[in-house]
């Protein structure tokens, strides 16, 4: 069976290099609770956080479009960059593995679900999800707890 998309990335991560990256989280909501004055400041910082998928697509461009170039210019073996980063581009898709993959959890990049467990940790801890039970629209006050 196939791993689900949230799931992939951190199974093909070292256990110590998730535990990092859990502790790290875990530290910043520690932190956040006691500023709750901050909270607005840290998801401003959070929607400008590149996840790790996003990561390996700039990487994987760069390094194909490099490929590309300097085998128009240079010597046509550069050709076979390109050839080698989109393989390794479909076994990340397919299979939630490439070479940059533990490179890129080691400098911290985390999964998108990562990332959104932190937000909407913050967004429990500032009260957003009170307008949940507040509303008479129950389905209204959940998507505007979320926005």
């Amino acid at each position: 069976m196939a791993i689900s998309t949230a799931e992939r990335v951190p199974q093909h991560t070292a256990p110590h290099v998730n535990r990092r990256i859990s502790r790290a989280t875990q530290m910043r909501l520690a932190y956040f609770a006691d500023h709750p004055e901050e909270i607005g400041e840290r998801l401003d910082e959070l929607d400008e956080e590149w996840d790790i998928e996003r990561a390996i697509e700039a990487n994987a461009a760069t390094l194909a479009l490099a490929g590309v170039a300097l085998g128009a210019t240079a010597d046509r073996r550069w050709l076979v960059l390109p050839g080698l980063v989109t393989a390794f581009l479909l076994q990340h898709a397919i299979q939630g593995w490439c070479p940059p993959v533990p490179v890129l959890r080691r400098l911290g990049f985390r999964t998108a679900d990562e990332i959104d467990r932190e937000r909407y940790a913050l967004k429990g801890l500032r009260g957003d999800f009170r307008a949940v039970d507040e509303s008479g629209d129950r389905a209204a006050g959940a998507l505007a707890a979320v926005e």
